[in-house]
């Protein structure tokens, strides 16, 4: 059976996520809102057929996977390539004080958002590599037609960028438990079903995460 849909899925709140902080591989666990933002996405996934759930190994993306294990019947696949984008030096930081403490190297970001590596961490160019890769081997794995990928901000947009024709990274937002569905019919090439789907929180808010300034990435805060 060749996979032929893929959902995706961004991680539960975290405190750094309240607070607008870049978390990048940071271990930040999930804060209370986040696990009952979980909770509710496990109800909603149960039933759309999902045969696999692989997932970025970071700390808030490995509660989240075990808390949607459980209605799956199976274990997610860790993997370090689904991490969100290495934030280096700039980890823990808001974008003010990015903006306030390192003026020249945020001037960089701004010029070439696909290419400037942060200090100590990772380019968008690095993040969209890497993704990549690891959708191949999830392809080539094949373990159903609709399998999950619990992944992060920067690493959807990266890999939907390279996926999905004409896609913008900079046209939508990105909540804590979003779920993203892309389809290929006929091994032919992907399109974008759905995008930023909340609806399984039912009264639950997600806070957003929205592409800094329309030029900047998000690092996941």
């Amino acid at each position: 059976m060749t996979v032929n849909r893929v959902i995706l899925i961004r991680p539960g709140e975290t405190d750094w996520n309240r607070q607008g902080r870049w978390q990048g591989w940071v271990a930040s666990p999930l804060d209370d809102y986040g696990r009952a933002q979980a909770k509710q996405l496990a109800r909603y996934i149960r039933n759309i057929g999902m045969s696999a759930l692989y997932s970025s190994d970071s700390r808030r993306a490995v509660e989240t996977a075990e808390i949607l294990a459980a209605p799956l019947g199976f274990m997610p696949v860790y993997d370090a390539l689904w991490r969100e984008r290495d934030i280096g030096a700039w980890q823990g930081m808001t974008l003010n004080e990015i903006r306030t403490w390192h003026p020249e190297d945020y001037r960089k970001l701004q010029a070439d958002t696909e290419n400037f590596r942060v200090p100590e961490g990772e380019s968008r160019a690095d993040v969209r590599k890497r993704v990549l890769a690891a959708f191949e081997d999830v392809l080539a794995e094949d373990k159903g037609g609709t399998v999950g990928l619990l992944t992060h901000t920067t690493s959807t947009h990266m890999l939907l960028h390279s996926l999905i024709a004409g896609y913008d990274i900079y046209a939508g937002v990105l909540g804590n438990t979003a779920v993203t569905t892309i389809h290929r019919p006929d091994s032919g090439p992907w399109k974008l079903v759905a995008l930023n789907d909340l609806s399984h929180l039912e009264g639950l808010n997600s806070r957003s995460v929205r592409e800094l300034e329309q030029s900047d990435d998000s690092g996941d805060r």
